[in-house]
């Protein structure tokens, strides 16, 4: 099979159907304007795009950078779409259970976030998730559900409204704790990924430790590059209240 081949994933072909159900009736219920609707269908679409497109088998079979992409989808930008695109009536109707309240404290959201991105890196269980598809529905959807998580005190107000520099400070945060694994990924002198030095083709003619060079510095740049944007709104709102006060 062709490294560029497009595949229909178990995550394609019912975890997508099942959100986009699962969203329109939210969005009948709730409401939904048409900007939130429009937010939605820009996060499945890229759900689809990393599971469907090429970089879904190149990234099973061949290259690290385009494995570290497609996760850069499905923990940072999809779920930031998504949370974003939730009906503020639909927030406020599941503040009312403690789980969910809990789950979305800055305080738990954020570090469960940081851990599943550096434990699913550990070289061990990132080789064993490659070679056994039940651990990498896992890790996509522990990727997917902990970023709504992680991205809900930013974009949404309720169960609890963060003041913009608060939002500013969480954004920060994110990026200085989260941008050392790409990194360190870019940085250590010699490939850690068995899985990936073992491939049957090398594409592009990237050698194991240039294909993990480039996925640390694109996942490091990718971070800095969202995460400063959010934290920059944010910043910049809370200097504009301070400006009306």
């Amino acid at each position: 099979m062709s490294p560029y081949a497009w595949q229909a994933d178990f995550d394609t072909t019912v975890v997508v159907p099942t959100l986009g159900l699962a969203y329109l009736f939210l969005a009948g219920r709730y409401a939904a304007t048409r900007r939130e609707v429009t937010l939605f269908s820009a996060g499945l679409v890229l759900v689809a795009l990393a599971f469907w497109s090429p970089l879904h088998h190149l990234g099973l079979h061949y290259l690290l950078t385009a494995h570290l992409l497609q996760n850069v989808i499905l923990a940072e930008w999809a779920p930031l779409l998504v949370a974003a695109s939730i009906p503020a009536a639909a927030a406020a109707a599941t503040s009312r259970f403690r789980v969910f309240r809990f789950a979305t404290a800055p305080a738990f959201a954020l570090p469960t976030w940081l851990l599943g991105y550096y434990a699913w890196h550990v070289p061990a269980i990132y080789d064993a998730a490659l070679r056994n598809p039940p651990l990498i529905h896992a890790e996509h959807a522990w990727y997917f559900l902990s970023g709504v998580l992680m991205w809900w005190p930013v974009v949404q107000s309720r169960p609890r409204d963060l003041a913009s520099i608060g939002r500013a400070g969480y954004a920060f945060a994110a990026f200085v704790l989260g941008a050392p694994l790409g990194l360190l990924l870019a940085l250590i002198p010699h490939p850690i990924y068995a899985f990936y030095v073992a491939v049957p083709t090398r594409v592009w003619g990237l050698s194991p430790l240039t294909d993990q060079q480039i996925a640390g510095v694109t996942m490091a740049s990718e971070q800095a590059l969202v995460l400063a944007c959010v934290c920059g709104f944010w910043f910049r709102r809370f200097l504009h209240e301070e400006g009306a006060t």
